[in-house]
């Protein structure tokens, strides 16, 4: 005789399989719209408001500056080495108008320097230095155009991040004062936590690479001031020796 209650599951086992075929079919729809939820990083520029124009347009500005002023600087710091050397050879020599050409045709800020020096040759020692040292000064000037901004940037846009955080908690609040039914709805919330994080991670993105830009830019500067500086005492030197007869 066959034993039919081998084959056949109990109401309990079949109430079991009914009710794990129900979740299932719940789970399994609610996997896939979680999946047709993902946010991609347009619709997060988005929603993080007008004010995530504002850090795209400070970004540009950044990157320019950073740019433009890396490329400058790199060709003020590019000298042939044995510039110096000419340039005493041809004083010692008293031909000071090679010594002139030289520096015009070398076009850099130390080139320069050295030739407002020779110009002035002739006169005191005190009066030639300072006529280098204020033609220095206008040199590192030019140099450092644009790194105010470069400055401003790296403090401002953090700051507009958090006004954007500020901006998306007060529509936080607003929504919850016109709330009558006194249940808070997480999608009435979300634009303005929208606003509150993507502003802050977008300050953040803009503010950080413009303080290292800004940083760095001041390094090579100084740098080349240190190079001015020790060129300063080269030239003068040079000034100093007798003259070959």
């Amino acid at each position: 005789m066959i034993n039919i209650l081998a084959t056949t599951p109990s109401v309990e086992t079949q109430a079991q399989i009914d009710s794990l075929a129900l979740a299932n079919e719940i789970i399994e729809p609610a996997a896939d719209k979680a999946v047709e939820q993902t946010v991609g990083f347009w619709d997060l520029f988005l929603g993080g408001g007008w004010l995530m124009w504002v850090l795209v347009a400070l970004a540009c500005v950044m990157i320019f500056i950073f740019v433009e002023r890396f490329l400058a600087i790199r060709k003020a710091t590019t000298i042939d080495k044995h510039f110096m050397n000419r340039i005493r050879d041809f004083i010692s020599e008293g031909n000071i108008d090679a010594a002139i050409d030289l520096c015009r045709r070398t076009n850099s800020p130390i080139a320069r320097m050295v030739e407002k020096g020779i110009e002035r040759i002739g006169r005191p020692m005190g009066d030639i230095q300072t006529s280098i040292e204020n033609v220095a000064n206008v040199e590192v000037a030019k140099l450092e155009t644009g790194l105010p901004w470069l400055s401003s940037i790296a403090g401002g846009a953090p700051m507009i991040g958090f006004l954007g955080t500020v901006v998306g908690m007060v529509q936080v609040f607003i929504s919850m004062s016109a709330n009558q039914s006194g249940t808070i709805e997480l999608a009435q919330l979300s634009s303005g936590m929208y606003v509150a994080m993507v502003t802050t991670v977008g300050g953040l993105i803009v503010g950080i690479p413009a303080y290292f830009a800004y940083n760095y830019l001041v390094a090579r500067i100084e740098k080349l001031i240190f190079r001015m500086e020790a060129t300063t005492i080269a030239f003068m030197d040079i000034l100093n020796q007798p003259v070959q007869k």
